[in-house]
């Protein structure tokens, strides 16, 4: 990851819909789930649900994989933990203890 990937990744997530539609695809791991399903649940028309999320994978942050009929996109969160990384590769002057927090996020946590 570099900072021209880092920044087309938050370009991507830099709007609205495109930001809720990460948010949905992260969610739906490791299933992932079809275009059309997503633009009814953003209440989108799919041709721009289908922009939003040619954004995405452009961007590094989603991939899809036709099924049938359906298109089925996942989130990439592999590229995201690369741009968070980059974001603190160099985190508060080589005194990692300060960044933890950030790193120990509670959602990320599994659960027992």
């Amino acid at each position: 990851m570099d900072a021209n990937d880092t920044i087309d990744a938050l370009a991507a997530l830099a709007q609205p819909t495109r930001m809720e539609a990460f948010r949905r695809l992260a969610a739906a791991e490791p299933e992932g789930i079809a275009a059309g399903d997503l633009a009814r649940r953003l209440d989108i028309p799919q041709n721009t649900m289908s922009t939003h999320l040619a954004v995405l994978t452009r961007a590094g942050l989603a991939t899809g994989e036709r099924q049938g009929r359906s298109i089925i996109y996942r989130a990439e969160l592999t590229a995201l933990r690369k741009v968070l990384l980059f974001l603190l590769q160099d985190c508060c002057e080589g005194r990692p203890e300060i960044c933890a927090p950030l790193l120990a996020s509670p959602c990320c946590v599994p659960q027992e």
